[in-house]
């Protein structure tokens, strides 16, 4: 009688946690060095493109020993600063910096093949646009450079991604560079995830663990399909921060659409964490989605942005351009008004918070200190728990003036603090958090962590979208709204995204804050 090997119950997520096989910083300098890498490569591939087509000298070297570019090759040398941000745009555009999670040689070999030809047409439509400014503006440029351009930018490119893929391979041979990854539920769905990414380990994944959809059962098997189960789905958020995942394939197609967004609001962005669906749980998926494929299996990926690729570049510039000017222009009064705070009371300038931003992602918000320091928050979570409920206690105002959620006559508030608040100025460092890609400078407000808490499953949609500085419910009247008035005007403003709404946005702020209506 042969004795069986009993497996041990592994109940604990910290007992499946994988230890790091590389440092945390080899992907950033991976991708840091791929970019430098692309702006050789495609500097090189012009000046290249000029010599291959007239066979003629870059550079110039004058008689005191001096190196220039030569008169045949300068009027191509001033689109050199045009060629490199065109490229390198395109190809982040295409997702072409990607070095974590699945790839394949046909996709990555196409979106080359769309980054550089896009680049190529955008190249020669600012050449002719700009014709190099007016030194350059009669002169005919060379219409075989830019097709060498194009050819030689799309071997050298392509070249490097090959290499790079080859070499991911390698490595994930050995067990580095994949994912730590959990699946939900036990069925056909996960059987064949386990076994797929098992038998291929150069699609990036690493199965650490399985989670039970439904209470966890002590009694049931302990592993499946060699994966020992961790917790059941409730505890999905605790698993995950345990075991160090950093993605979840939702394989079962029982599990509630409501626990499974709940979960996914609590740990999605906050720990960077990618959420992926079976196609036979479709009747549950939040607007954000994203298809895609893992090998040989179809998967939607969760908490996409709801705007479009194009339109994400589209606003993040907008952000990046809107925000950078305002603070140069708003330097000055950055200074007086941190020191009439440091006048006003004792304390920092500047007042650091925990928001909640898009799906879930906690982050610190800057603003300038309104309050005395040290001052509890128990007063706005009452006026907050009780605007959220809708009940009547929670306006603080009147009937013909409504306020909600805010405290009224709040002995906290300093005396700089009233003219800051009613002026919308001590919402200025919140620029800081646009630059840093937390924020927008329009989006829905931005919520404390208590906050969330309260809210019904429809509010959480709120955070489908980036914060504002401003935003539709400002200039519809930020305190005169009921909690759901707001989220509302918040969901309309996610629904119904363009540009020319957030100028419009824009707009409206501006005399809502010159009239003191901002609060």
């Amino acid at each position: 009688m042969i004795a069986e090997r009993i497996q041990p119950v592994a109940t604990n997520a910290r007992s499946v946690r994988v230890p790091a096989r590389a440092p945390r910083w080899v992907v950033p300098l991976v991708k840091t060095l791929l970019v430098f890498t692309d702006v050789g490569l495609v500097s090189l591939s012009f000046v290249g493109a000029f010599y291959i087509r007239h066979y003629e000298s870059i550079v110039h070297r004058a008689a005191s020993g001096t190196l220039s570019w030569s008169r045949e090759f300068a009027p191509y040398a001033v689109l050199l600063p045009l060629v490199s941000p065109i490229r390198l745009l395109l190809l982040r555009y295409y997702d072409l910096y990607r070095v974590r999670g699945e790839f394949s040689f046909v996709d990555d070999m196409a979106r080359i093949f769309k980054a550089t030809a896009i680049g190529s047409l955008l190249i020669v439509a600012a050449t002719f646009m700009y014709r190099s400014g007016v030194a350059y503006r009669t002169f005919s440029y060379s219409r075989g450079i830019f097709i060498f351009d194009f050819l030689l930018a799309l071997l050298s490119i392509g070249s490097v991604r090959v290499l790079l893929r080859g070499a991911q391979i390698l490595v994930r041979r050995r067990g580095v560079n994949l994912i730590p990854t959990l699946i939900v539920g036990r069925g056909a769905e996960a059987s064949q995830c386990i076994r797929e990414m098992r038998a291929r380990p150069e699609l990036g994944y690493r199965v650490i663990g399985l989670v039970e959809n439904g209470p966890f059962d002590s009694g049931a098997p302990s592993y499946f399909e060699g994966v020992p189960v961790i917790g059941d789905l409730k505890s999905l958020p605790d698993l995950i921060r345990e075991s160090g995942a950093n993605e979840v394939i939702i394989s079962d197609p029982s599990v509630p659409g409501e626990a499974l967004f709940e979960v996914m609001i609590q740990t999605g962005r906050r720990r960077g964490v990618e959420f992926r669906i079976a196609p036979t749980l479709l009747n549950c998926l939040p607007s954000k989605t994203e298809i895609d494929q893992v090998g040989s299996l179809p998967m939607v990926t969760l908490f996409r942005s709801p705007l479009s690729s194009a339109a994400r570049i589209v606003k993040r510039s907008a952000d990046l351009i809107i925000a950078s000017l305002a603070l140069l222009i708003l330097a000055p009064l950055w200074l007086l008004i941190a020191l009439l705070i440091k006048l006003d009371s004792r304390g920092a300038v500047f007042y650091k918070q925990e928001r909640v931003g898009m799906d879930g992602r906690v982050f610190l918000f800057f603003k300038f200190r309104t309050m005395h320091a040290g001052a509890s928050d128990e007063l706005h979570r009452e006026v907050y728990e009780k605007n959220i409920k809708g009940t009547v206690e929670a306006n603080a105002g009147g009937e013909v003036v409504p306020v909600f959620g805010k405290v009224q006559n709040d002995p906290r508030i300093t005396g700089i603090g009233k003219w800051l608040r009613k002026t919308s100025m001590d919402e200025i460092p919140q620029l800081l958090n646009v630059l840093r890609g937390e924020m927008s400078i329009v989006g829905p407000r931005p919520p404390i962590p208590y906050e969330v808490e309260g809210y019904d499953i429809w509010h959480r949609k709120r955070l489908d979208m980036k914060p504002g500085i401003t935003g539709l419910w400002q200039v519809s009247g930020r305190n005169k709204l009921r909690f759901d008035e707001m989220v509302r005007a918040d969901l309309f403003y996610i629904e119904n995204w363009s540009i020319w709404l957030d100028i419009k946005i824009i707009l409206l702020t501006l005399p809502a804050i010159w009239h003191g209506e901002g609060r």
